[in-house]
């Protein structure tokens, strides 16, 4: 029997990057599947995030990823572009999001085709690379790399948008019905797992249920 979790997941959070390759190994070894459901970051969702913050917040963000990342061994730069748009006048993300609606439409469609934890983890390494991620081929590169067809996954994102913002949307109140907000958020049996440093806790309650390795 294949256990299952759901995993709600942003492009733009640095935690939910830094979970993916952990994420991918329990996979491997377990006979588990995450159910990859993509949502927006919070400042889409909750526009005054920022506002309401802490002033020391982003400085202690930044310090902490940086380290974690350095204790993982994962590679990570500051994203080039910033995949989310901000308005600075207003201290609150853009109207016009471009980039990270069009990545949150193609991390749902790659979860329809089963590969959601691959698609996820080969676009988000060339996002978190510092590198120009928005230039001609590197999507493609990243989504050839996952396993998928480039053309038709970058096509119907945009030719589906109006049904793949719904089920973003909806993914997105499944989320806070599963009680929680932020992300990454693993769910099993309605029971929330708030953030990469959740994921042995996680992986304990699944095994009290009978879930074994491979």
């Amino acid at each position: 029997m294949t256990y299952s979790a759901q995993l709600y997941w942003s492009f733009r959070s640095p935690y939910s990057y830094l979970a993916l390759p952990r994420l991918i190994a329990l996979e491997d070894e377990y006979d588990l599947k995450f159910e990859v459901h993509p949502v927006r970051p919070l400042a889409l969702r909750q526009p005054d995030f920022f506002q309401r913050e802490h002033p020391k917040w982003l400085h202690y963000l930044l310090t902490d990823v940086a380290r974690l990342a350095e204790h993982l061994g994962i590679h990570f730069a500051a994203p080039n572009p910033d995949p989310v748009l901000f308005d600075h006048d207003k201290n609150q993300a853009a109207d016009d999001q471009p980039h990270i609606d069009r990545l949150t439409r193609i991390g749902v469609l790659a979860s329809e085709q089963g590969k959601g934890l691959a698609a996820l983890y080969a676009i988000s390494k060339r996002i978190w690379s510092g590198q120009a991620w928005t230039e001609d081929g590197v999507l493609d590169a990243a989504l050839t790399e996952a396993g998928l067809e480039p053309g038709d996954i970058l096509a119907r994102a945009e030719t589906e948008a109006d049904r793949l913002d719904g089920v973003i949307r909806a993914n997105e109140d499944a989320l806070e019905e599963a009680g929680h907000w932020g992300v990454p958020t693993m769910v099993y049996k309605g029971e929330p797992f708030f953030g990469q440093d959740r994921i042995d806790l996680l992986i304990w309650r699944m095994e009290r249920d009978g879930l074994t390795k491979r």
